[in-house]
């Protein structure tokens, strides 16, 4: 059977109505086909404006107090290590360097889906790197070459940093050879991230990201800092590890996910230049002392200030298949995984 489609025509009364609502910054939705007149854009799109309005269906309009300045991305990368502490195989079974590499990959992906949104905030990565072999780092630069988006790579500076590293740890043991070389990098990237100027986000080689993350991450700071009035510390991943236990939680609405207060990540997050100086003395004490957990410093920083992860999950961490710290629930990783994997 044939559709009629019965278009409505705007009268001159309708778009007088449209200019001032736009003038006097009003939204409003015609309900018939969820089309926005005032911003010109479909109900079932992204419809934010970054840096000046939040628009959720039928939430309504968040005016962003907060606005995002620049995002600045930092990657450690250690593509020679398997696995940081133990043998067993990563998920997918692929070597390291192919983790690192699709890492890399998804960021730039999800950079690329949020170039119209988020043409105003300048965006760099900075990969600071630990023996990975040369053919490697020059894939890395070839994919940012390729890429085009402000970028560097840096060599770890192991030497400096392994020495302020006490050589046992909490549980008494000796730390670890590859231990040394991640708190040494965490080190190095939490120095360089007091040199930025808004938001900075902290990730290992082995987040691989779906294409939503960094638009949905840097769109729900901006909302959910501007109603709490408050920085924030956002992590990527939903892990399964945080559903063990039957505690209160709060959940806000970002952009297109949800977002759920949690009190333990592991060490990829974004923050804000803000609670990095703020917090900076506990944040490099991860790097100084192996405490256990690793990341109990990080985890007291959250009894006082809030972080948030999202459901569904934005990025799923490549460790091995049983791991609570992995594959996030509800997210579809093999389509994510076939579309981020690095090939050669």
């Amino acid at each position: 059977m044939k559709q009629i489609k019965i278009k409505r025509k705007k009268t001159v009364l309708h778009k007088i109505f449209v200019k001032i609502c736009r003038l006097l910054g009003y939204e409003i939705i015609d309900q018939s086909n969820l089309f926005l007149p005032v911003s010109n854009e479909s109900g079932d799109g992204y419809i934010s404006i970054q840096g000046k309005k939040s628009i959720t269906i039928p939430h309504g309009v968040v005016k962003i107090q907060r606005p995002v300045k620049s995002l600045d991305i930092i990657i450690r990368t250690c593509a020679s290590v398997k696995m940081l502490s133990q043998s067993k195989e990563r998920l997918f079974e692929k070597e390291k360097f192919i983790y690192s590499l699709s890492t890399l990959k998804s960021i730039i992906n999800a950079i690329k889906f949020s170039k119209d949104k988020l043409k105003n905030i300048p965006i760099s990565i900075t990969i600071i790197d630990h023996k990975s072999e040369k053919k490697i780092i020059d894939i890395f630069k070839s994919i940012l070459k390729e890429a085009d988006i402000k970028s560097t790579i840096v060599d770890l500076d192991f030497n400096k940093y392994k020495n302020q590293i006490k050589e046992t740890n909490e549980e008494n043991k000796k730390v670890h050879v590859n231990q040394l070389s991640n708190m040494s990098n965490i080190n190095q990237s939490l120095e360089l991230g007091k040199t930025f100027n808004d938001l900075i986000y902290f990730v290992e080689d082995d987040y691989i990201h779906s294409k939503e993350s960094i638009l949905e991450m840097v769109l729900a700071y901006e909302k959910l800092a501007t109603q709490l009035n408050n920085e924030l510390f956002l992590c990527p991943a939903d892990y399964p590890y945080l559903y063990n236990e039957t505690e209160p939680t709060s959940i806000l609405l970002g952009d297109k996910f949800h977002w759920r207060r949690v009190n333990q990540t592991l060490c990829t997050f974004l923050t804000s230049n803000t609670l990095l100086k703020k917090y900076f003395s506990e944040l490099t004490g991860m790097c100084k002392y192996e405490h256990y957990p690793f990341e109990k410093p990080l985890h007291k920083i959250y009894e006082k200030e809030y972080c948030f992860s999202p459901i569904p999950s934005l990025a799923m961490h490549c460790t091995n298949i049983n791991s609570v710290y992995g594959l996030p629930p509800n997210f579809n990783w093999k389509q994510v995984w076939e579309e981020n994997e690095f090939k050669f």
